[in-house]
């Protein structure tokens, strides 16, 4: 097996020089201590801030999921960012999935990272989309034997276009008969709205062969669906670079790595996937879900449409509604008439449509404090399993971090929710990342702060500048080919999903 390891660069903060082997996680400041020393003391404070009505819990009212989308009376303590809508939060998943799968780690026990395979190449090539391509998992494609070309396998939702606003049958992803999704990754199923994102790039590619077969003159199949897929990877990755990275982290940071260069992020050979990224810095995306979403429009005239919670008490998996085949709520694994996407409620269209995501702050959705579908003893909580990870793989404090980056550190005022657990001065990595970002000084919630915003966008600019397929690698210079309707003429996820049509006019 290929091994690569991160180039040393010297000082308190380099990155390490031991060797890691491709596919393992590994660390971009090894040299820096864990947070605090494992105990029992300090995963029952851990468990104590992330705990449902604990300091994260938005405390939302669950029994009213229309309200919570309609009414910013009860969004008080869970604030709207105006900067950011909803979609993005799942396309941030989208892209978690395509770059990292840990299926082996616990909670319970400290782990070395670079012990642990990632089960996902990293880098931003689509893995979770095309698998191992066409001849190692046909199961994913339909290989036409008339015309002899490849495209992504999908299916019709039955019913769909009886409750649809304008009547058109909607798709879902291919299944088999137990209901599994048959796609690279099954966690791309996990909810309804990656559900659907992970059906619109099926569809994206699937129109692209039909535009490289009638552009390029190409006739041999392999060929259409090598430059296919090549459209559809650049078109992806310049959609993180110059949209979803801009809006996460600020512009003005974007533009200084891709111009100055990587500052902490390095590596000999091959990239690696950092737990200061993976366990921390990225999971920014949790504060920003929703309690509850508009699914799509129905047939309501006045827009009220379907809302479905992000999970509902009595769909939980451990209940007998988990095998309805259309609970309540947005759990994915399920095939029924109105479980299709209008993409118009989560992305900006310019209709006025688009509703926002939360703001990244520390407060979380309530429902992501008793998730479904848990095995065990294992904490309900996602903010409690967020923090745990921090013993289990010895993440560093926010606080260390930020001066081996050379930032301003949050003052402990700023941290004295943690003080009883004698943790304000130092900190979980991801608490801080969140609490940084909603301070005044660096993002107010809008976007990531100096520490959250380095890590994530000099790791998945580095992914691609480290992937000698990537647009970055093989034409910097590059710009899309493809149709865009985006005012300032840059492509956006907006014209994606229109090129896939899955956006249906209302």
């Amino acid at each position: 097996m290929t091994r690569h390891g991160a180039m040393p660069l010297g000082g308190a903060n380099a990155p390490s020089s031991i060797y890691h082997e491709q596919g393992r996680f590994g660390r971009i400041f090894p040299a820096l201590p864990p947070f605090a020393a494992d105990n029992p003391t300090l995963r029952g404070f851990l468990r104590e801030i992330g705990k449902i009505n604990g300091i994260m819990d938005a405390k939302d009212d669950l029994s009213d999921p229309v309200g919570l989308i309609t009414k910013p009376a009860l969004n008080v303590r869970n604030e709207n960012n105006p900067d950011i809508t909803a979609g993005f939060t799942f396309l941030g998943q989208f892209i978690d999935h395509d770059i990292t799968f840990d299926p082996t780690s616990s909670l319970e026990r400290q782990q070395d990272p670079e012990t642990i395979a990632n089960f996902r190449t990293p880098s931003l090539g689509l893995d979770n989309v095309y698998g191992s391509g066409p001849k190692a998992s046909p199961h994913l494609y339909d290989q036409d034997v008339d015309s002899g070309l490849t495209t992504f396998l999908v299916e019709k939702i039955p019913g769909s276009e009886a409750i649809s606003r304008d009547h058109q049958q909607r798709f879902d992803l291919p299944r088999n008969c137990q209901r599994t999704a048959l796609i690279g990754d099954p966690r791309n199923d996990e909810n309804l709205i990656v559900s659907q994102l992970h059906l619109a790039f099926l569809k994206f590619h699937n129109a692209v062969v039909t535009k490289v077969k009638a552009d390029t003159g190409l006739t041999n199949p392999n060929e259409i669906f090598a430059e296919a897929q090549r459209v559809v990877r650049w078109h992806y990755q310049w959609i993180i670079v110059h949209e979803f990275l801009p809006l996460t982290v600020g512009q003005d940071l974007v533009t200084n790595i891709l111009t100055e260069g990587r500052k902490f992020y390095k590596w000999r050979n091959l990239p690696f996937i950092p737990v200061e990224f993976a366990v921390s810095a990225y999971r920014f995306g949790h504060s920003q879900a929703r309690p509850s979403y508009r699914a799509n429009f129905g047939l309501a005239p006045d827009d009220s449409g379907q809302f479905i919670a992000l999970f509902l008490d009595d769909g939980r998996a451990t209940s007998p509604a988990s095998d309805a085949p259309d609970p309540a709520d947005l759990r994915g694994g399920k095939r029924a008439a109105r479980r299709f996407i209008d993409w118009q409620t989560f992305f900006d269209f310019g209709d006025g449509r688009a509703r926002p995501n939360k703001k990244i702050d520390t407060i979380l959705s309530s429902a992501l404090f008793d998730l479904p579908g848990i095995p065990g003893m294992e904490p309900q909580s996602l903010a409690t399993r967020n923090l745990l990870r921090h013993v289990t793989f010895r993440i560093p404090s926010g606080q260390s971090v930020a001066k081996a980056m050379g930032v301003n550190v949050l003052h402990p005022t700023i941290l004295q929710d943690l003080k009883p657990f004698a943790l304000d001065q130092r900190t979980p990595l991801w608490f801080y990342i969140l609490r940084e970002a909603e301070t005044a000084e660096f993002g107010a919630g809008k976007h990531l702060g100096p520490v959250g915003g380095r890590i994530v966008a000099e790791v998945l600019i580095g992914l691609l500048e480290g992937d000698s397929e990537s647009y970055l690698q093989q034409d910097p210079g590059w710009i899309p080919t493809l149709p865009t309707l985006s005012a300032d003429g840059s492509f956006k996820i907006t014209d994606l999903l229109r090129f896939a049509e899955v956006v249906i006019p209302l």
